[in-house]
């Protein structure tokens, strides 16, 4: 039932699955421990949250937590459309500040897997849409990371003008030389 792809960045996967329509509705599998089994490793899904953003153009992130509390993240779109962008932060990965990002959705059912070392961030392009988020680690406040969505280092062309930063989000700072990387 469940597909998973590679992406450009080593441990970043796509999973699409299978839904079963007909005309009572539609059945999907959100998750699957024995079909994720390769991805998850040793690890094991610790906590689940569910975001709503409200308004078209926003963006969350980007976020990550330190080690030892760093976390995978299997993020998936219930409902509306987003644009969602995985950073590596990895200290010594090939693809180290190299971004990827795949458009998520209710109608498409994918499911990024967005490893250790990684940040995340979206762009919401439909009103109301909500983010399902499985966590293989516990948030902790004093492990948090972030950085800025608009740091030109990057080069990120985001397909709306960006709107709707929270203000933690705002005060994100930007790569400097001095970044060699999360040492996982």
């Amino acid at each position: 039932m469940m597909h998973i792809y590679s992406s450009k960045i080593k441990d970043v996967y796509i999973v699409e699955n299978y839904c079963d329509n007909d005309e009572r509705g539609f059945f999907l599998r959100l998750f699957c421990q024995e079909e994720l089994g390769d991805v998850l490793s040793h690890r094991v899904i610790q906590q689940i949250n569910h975001s709503c953003t409200l308004h078209v153009g926003a963006i969350r992130g980007f976020h990550f937590q330190n080690p030892p509390y760093a976390e995978m993240k299997l993020i998936r779109c219930i409902k509306g459309r987003v644009w969602d962008v995985v950073l590596d932060l990895r200290k010594g990965s090939a693809t180290f500040l190299q971004w990827y990002a795949e458009e998520l959705s209710a109608d498409n059912s994918k499911m990024i897997v967005i490893p250790e070392g990684c940040a995340h961030a979206f762009q919401v392009l439909d009103a109301n849409s909500e983010l399902l988020y499985l966590h293989t680690n516990f948030y902790k406040p004093e492990a948090e990371g972030g950085v800025h969505v608009l740091d030109p280092y990057l080069s990120i062309d985001w397909p709306l003008p960006v709107k709707d930063l929270s203000s933690r989000d705002k005060a994100h700072p930007f790569i400097d030389g001095s970044f060699s990387g999360i040492e996982l």
